[in-house]
């Protein structure tokens, strides 16, 4: 059904305004971007892992490496022991407490295989650390996280009304036309409409990832609530045990229970993603389909049984499929040079957006968005 005059004039205040809203946000945020769909590459060139240490007799042993681990920082507490998903490292996670937050935190890292102490520079400094900051937070914590999720939602809406206008305009013109003898004001109109018509399926999966990731802090927070104070429930009134059993014995309860199990981390009791009764062992799937979908093991802390075994709820999983979507770190290098390309294209639209708004002539901006032929 076509749009009456009123509703394209509603529909263009729309646009207008929340382009205009998120536009410089959203251009950031695409600038920031680009290079950290290349963070793994980058990392491989800049912050590739030297061998320090020869391993000692046994050191491939968890407990081994925590003692390690320790001994770099003997008043720090050792908060998570994680396994690099694409590579064969161990990260030893200590922090000034166990509430430290990633900027606060030190890391020491061992060769899986050979328990190498391996020294890099840390994951929490550096360039890219700073530029996935700035993309996540605007450097300023969850404040900032839920400010950009804000934006996310403002840029859903500028598309929708976007595609809402250029639905008149698609039935007068071939798709994606770009009328090189009109003026430059409707070359650079056309140019935007291009762009953003052909790039809009993955803006809209780019934009709706985006917006989940900033609610990391909150998520997280609902699942401390919800299923890790149900795991420690039972516990209540039992005094935590002062001397937790070793993690080699928590990797192999969860092993005997789970012989083919890849395990993604282990989180030391009193830490964030654990309770005070129990390490966390989260294990992920072994096949491209499913490595993202975990599986909480809650390994007692003081007898080593394995007590509860959940998949972590919905909106877990949601934000951990996000994560490659968003960044489009799934398909290996090919698929990221495509996430480049789209980031790019997306710039040139936001970039053309601007131009056509401070451009603007004394011409009625509505009519410009429905271009008679």
């Amino acid at each position: 059904m076509a749009l009456s005059a009123r509703s394209i004039k509603y529909w263009y205040l729309i646009h207008k305004w929340t382009s205009l809203l998120c536009t410089i946000f959203i251009l950031m945020l695409c600038i920031t971007g680009l290079p950290l769909i290349f963070h793994a590459e980058i990392d491989q060139l800049t912050r590739a892992p030297q061998r320090i240490e020869a391993a000692l007799q046994n050191s491939s042993s968890l407990d081994t490496m925590v003692i390690r681990a320790q001994q770099e920082k003997p008043d720090w507490y050792l908060m998570f022991l994680s396994w690099d998903q694409d590579s064969s490292i161990i990260n030893a996670v200590l922090g000034p407490s166990m509430a430290a937050n990633e900027g606060e935190a030190h890391f020491v890292l061992f060769d899986s295989h050979s328990g190498e102490r391996l020294a890099a520079p840390p994951p929490n400094e550096g360039v890219m650390y700073f530029l996935l900051d700035l993309h996540a937070s605007l450097l300023s914590g969850l404040p900032g996280s839920l400010f950009l999720g804000f934006m996310g939602v403002i840029f859903m809406a500028s598309l929708v009304s976007g595609v809402v206008l250029y639905a008149p305009f698609m039935r007068q013109l071939p798709f994606a036309v770009v009328r090189k003898t009109r003026s430059a004001r409707i070359k650079w109109l056309d140019m935007h409409n291009m762009v953003g018509i052909i790039t809009l399926t993955w803006i809209s999966v780019v934009g709706v990832t985006g917006v989940v990731l900033t609610m990391v802090t909150p998520i997280t927070a609902i699942w401390q609530q919800d299923q890790l104070a149900a795991f420690s429930a039972p516990y209540k009134g039992v005094s935590p045990t002062k001397k937790p059993i070793s993690v080699d014995l928590v990797r192999a309860s969860v092993l005997e229970q789970f012989p083919q199990a890849e395990i993604a981390f282990i989180s030391f009791p009193g830490s964030p993603y654990a309770t005070p009764y129990h390490y966390t062992v989260a294990i992920r799937g072994d096949t491209p389909l499913t490595e993202r979908m975990i599986t909480i093991a809650m390994v007692d802390a003081q007898t080593g049984r394995v007590t509860d075994v959940e998949q972590t709820p919905w909106y877990l999983t949601a934000i951990n499929f996000s994560v490659p979507l968003h960044f489009g770190d799934y398909g290996g290098l090919p698929l990221k040079l495509i996430w480049a390309l789209l980031d790019i294209a997306v710039m040139i639209m936001l970039a053309s957006g601007l131009y056509l708004w401070l451009k603007r002539s004394n011409k009625s901006a509505v009519q410009d968005s429905i271009v008679s032929q």
